[in-house]
């Protein structure tokens, strides 16, 4: 009686939850829509990098693919690929990538189902509208769309529909090449899975309840032993065997892009010249520092700060040296490309001019904050097992260091990625996390918007952008 008493009240609750999603789905899309038909109102001209998506888009339809599209819908080709209209589609990727943060938050979060409605519905809802993804559902850009196919593969992945997730992976690499780190991420997760599995074996024969499977031990030797142990598993045939039987759709993509770029000559594809790989390292210390801020409602408390001066007492060699290691790498390895200097359109462009160009020495004294922000990164990964740590750490720096331009889209999904994978924070955190994203992107459409400008040399109106 009892159990079924339960399973009804399940039933119930979902049915609940399900009227509650629908609900803040429509909501979020009517409020969108109003957002979309002022942007497009004030900016109807293509801007930005729309100047070179728009037309490639025109030019599509223009032959004979946008038929079917005409013939269903009773439209001419101009209208179905008029600048609104192509912007519009962001729209329906942004109802996808909303539904695809709930579905993720409730297969990460399975042990926690019981009692957290509000709140996986709330963090999909408060995701959905990270600024710096929401902001360019208004225009024709590829971050939406992009976001959309990478959750898309990550959430089948989970699922185990590895062909399925594969095949997603492509279409994720069509809209951005760069995606393919991510395609990587998944074939990772399930390596990493075999890996932690042998490395809880070994531990457990050897009785070792020193270093728990579940962190990443914060030490030389702690680091040694993981090495080791990783050469150890990637160079034995029968864990290769087990992990390419499980894996092989991943390769097969992995295989056909490397492919792709000796054909290419490069991964670009465009303005090469625009798109310079190096080892930017002081990348990732920016990419900590913009996770540290946009997390703060969720990530940031009192017992956190405390924990963090606790690892500094107690490993104070091993923070000193890390601290040598990012003042190294931020004196040998900043690049700076020529758009964050000239391009007075980007917020990033001010962000450098006003901090990092305000004395030589200021690169050199964010270092502390950098390593804080980097702690308490790793930090929130403490529940995540050890080895998908690891995969997790690979893919970020793979997906941020190569890049010269400081560019926060670059960031986008790695920052949900990050923050997906956080335990679900309290109601209250949520609500703050909603409130700051509220008025983050309320400050950003407010600027695109009303605080249009000239340049001496141009009559185009000009308007300030992430």
């Amino acid at each position: 009686m009892h159990s079924l008493l339960h399973r009804i009240s399940s039933s119930n609750m979902e049915k609940f939850e399900g009227y509650i999603f629908t609900a803040l789905c429509s909501t979020n899309f009517l409020i969108s829509c109003l957002l979309f038909s002022r942007v497009t109102r004030e900016q109807r001209e293509p801007y930005m990098d729309e100047i070179f998506h728009i037309p490639q888009a025109q030019k599509y339809c223009h032959g004979k693919f946008n038929e079917p599209v005409v013939w269903l819908a009773d439209l001419t080709g101009q209208v179905v690929c008029s600048t609104a209209m192509l912007r519009f589609i962001n729209l329906l990727f942004n109802c996808g990538n909303l539904y695809l943060l709930y579905l993720l938050i409730c297969k990460l979060h399975l042990r926690e189902k019981t009692r957290t409605t509000s709140r996986r519905v709330l963090s999909a809802l408060s995701l959905s509208t990270f600024p710096v993804l929401y902001f360019f559902n208004f225009l024709y850009y590829t971050d939406a769309g992009s976001t959309f196919f990478t959750l898309f593969t990550y959430l089948m992945t989970l699922y185990g529909c590895h062909k399925a997730s594969a095949l997603l992976g492509v279409c994720s690499v069509l809209f951005r090449q760069t995606n393919i780190i991510w395609v990587a991420f998944c074939a990772g997760t399930l390596v990493a899975a075999k890996m932690d599995e042998a490395w809880r074996v070994e531990h457990t024969k050897k009785r070792d309840e020193k270093s728990p499977p579940s962190q990443v031990p914060l030490s030389f030797s702690g680091a040694k032993k993981v090495v080791l142990f990783t050469l150890e598993f990637l160079t034995s045939p029968s864990h290769v065997k087990a992990v390419l039987l499980v894996a092989w759709p991943y390769a097969v993509v992995g295989v056909g892009f490397l492919g792709f770029v000796v054909l290419n000559d490069g991964i670009v594809v465009g303005d090469r010249t625009s798109h310079e790989a190096c080892l930017n390292f002081p990348q990732l210390l920016y990419f900590f520092s913009f996770t540290l801020f946009f997390s703060l409602p969720v990530s940031l408390c009192y017992h956190r700060a405390l924990r963090f001066l606790q690892a500094l007492k107690k490993q104070p060699l091993f923070f000193l040296f890390v601290t040598c290691v990012s003042l190294l790498l931020v004196w040998k390895f900043t690049f700076v490309h020529k758009y964050l200097l000239a391009d007075n359109r980007h917020f990033p462009f001010y962000v450098w001019k006003r901090l990092f160009q305000r004395h030589e020495l200021v690169r050199f004294l964010l270092v502390p904050a950098y390593v804080f922000a980097g702690w308490n990164f790793l930090d929130s990964f403490k529940s995540r097992s050890l080895f998908w740590s690891l995969a997790f750490l690979a893919c970020l720096l793979a997906a941020t260091v190569p890049q010269k331009l400081l560019e926060f889209r670059y960031f986008i999904v790695p920052y949900l990625m990050y923050r997906l994978h956080m335990p679900l924070p309290s109601l209250t955190r949520l609500i703050v996390e909603f409130l700051l994203y509220t008025v983050v992107n309320a400050a950003t459409l407010y600027i695109f918007i009303s605080k249009s400008f000239h340049w001496p040399d141009s009559t185009a109106t000009q308007r300030f952008m992430w």
